[in-house]
């Protein structure tokens, strides 16, 4: 079942209105290391956190390829909000194949409930008769749990001999973990993500996903929905939502290079006018080129995405390679097209109040992200492409 189109529409206008009130606030988030508590009400009340949540849960249950777009229109407003309420949401795909039970307390207090996540195994748990002791554990990078009511940590499952007999996610209330204030960077400042840690908290089983059950296609909540949002592979998915936000930032860095042209001359020019020179036309023609390929390649996933789920969630081991590739190929270009327009600013580029330099920096952010790494996806895609064995279980 395909969302209503009047949804789509709906979101992704709240998007646009949202963005330059998000973009009036960025320097105060920056400082705060965190969203404003205005902002993430102001999120919340226009249905943000809720894009990938089902509908039987409160939530829109949009396509993939409509997140990409409203998570890309927050972007262009504030890099960190979108990052925010594009991983938020990743996070609501997850809950939608936890077991029905876990599902359903985390949607008990309000549809708009944020839930944090690491994903990674970096914890290690072992199994009791009830369910799970997670003994203990240092989750880095949990974005937006300065705000969150619940937490999804990655754990080993070890038997008594020590030995890791399974990897999987635990979903957890925040207030049995131990948030540390400890975000302090120079990209996705404002984000909030926080290191977690946890020592010999109790987890029932149906609070358990196994990912390498989940990603061989057996999820335990996601036949409780209507659709197919839900069948999707789960790899790709969590990759493809990290990139929406550098979309947008890499868009609005555009429009703002533009619309400081009109007037600007060149220093050590004869006053030659920047608007006027054939070098600035390529810079922007390349920029804009760059931005516009990284959108065709995301909402290709995207797409590609939906369809899949919609035939029940089989991709080939090459397709989802090559997604994750394209994926990270999309966010490099948003990056090295705002590095030329960052160069092309000149000095007034540094300025704290040129936003161009916040997208610099945030882009840089997303670049280094694990799962962004083009380096590391070139070398995982090229070996599926010769026919030698995989590298990484993460496809």
């Amino acid at each position: 079942m395909k969302p209503p189109l009047s949804a789509n529409v709906e979101l992704l206008g709240r998007a646009f209105a949202l963005a330059p009130v998000l973009r009036s606030r960025a320097s105060e988030a920056e400082k705060l290391r965190r969203l404003p508590e205005q902002s993430v009400a102001e999120l919340k009340q226009a249905g943000m956190f809720t894009v990938l949540r089902a509908r039987r849960h409160g939530g829109a249950q949009q396509s993939l390829s409509s997140f990409v777009d409203v998570v890309a229109a927050l972007g262009k407003g504030c890099g960190a909000s979108a990052w925010c309420v594009g991983v938020a949401n990743a996070h609501n795909w997850l809950l939608g194949i936890f077991p029905p039970q876990a599902q359903d307390e985390v949607v008990a207090v309000g549809a708009d409930t944020v839930v944090s996540a690491v994903i990674g195994p970096r914890g290690k748990a072992r199994k009791t008769d009830h369910g799970y002791l997670l003994e203990g554990g240092f989750w880095p990078f949990c974005s937006c749990v300065p705000f969150a009511d619940w937490v999804i940590l990655g754990a080993s499952i070890v038997d008594a001999t020590g030995a890791v007999v399974d990897e999987g996610d635990f979903l957890i209330p925040v207030g049995e973990v131990e948030v540390r204030d400890d975000w302090d960077v120079v990209g996705l400042t404002a984000s909030g993500s926080n290191s977690v840690t946890a020592k010999n908290v109790l987890v029932p089983a149906h609070r358990y996903l196994s990912m390498r059950a989940a990603m061989a296609g057996e999820n335990p909540g996601a036949g409780m929905h209507a659709g197919s949002l839900y069948k999707a592979p789960v790899v790709p998915v969590l990759a493809l939502a990290l990139a929406p936000p550098a979309l947008g930032i890499a868009e609005g860095a555009l429009e703002d290079f533009v619309q400081r042209l009109p007037g600007k001359t060149v220093a050590y020019t004869q006053n030659e006018v920047q608007l006027e020179m054939p070098t600035t036309h390529m810079q922007v023609g390349q920029a804009a080129i760059k931005i516009e390929t990284a959108r065709t390649l995301l909402q290709r996933v995207a797409m590609d995405l939906d369809a899949a789920a919609g035939s029940g969630g089989h991709l080939d081991l090459r397709r989802r390679a090559a997604m994750r590739m394209e994926i990270s190929y999309a966010v490099r270009l948003c990056m090295e097209a705002v590095e030329g327009l960052m160069l092309a600013s000149g000095g007034s580029g540094i300025a704290a109040g040129n936003p161009i330099q916040r997208a610099w920096r945030d882009l840089h952010a997303i670049n280094m992200h694990g799962l962004m790494g083009l380096e590391t996806n070139l070398e995982m895609y090229g070996r599926i492409v010769l026919g030698l064995p995989q590298n990484t279980p993460l496809i």
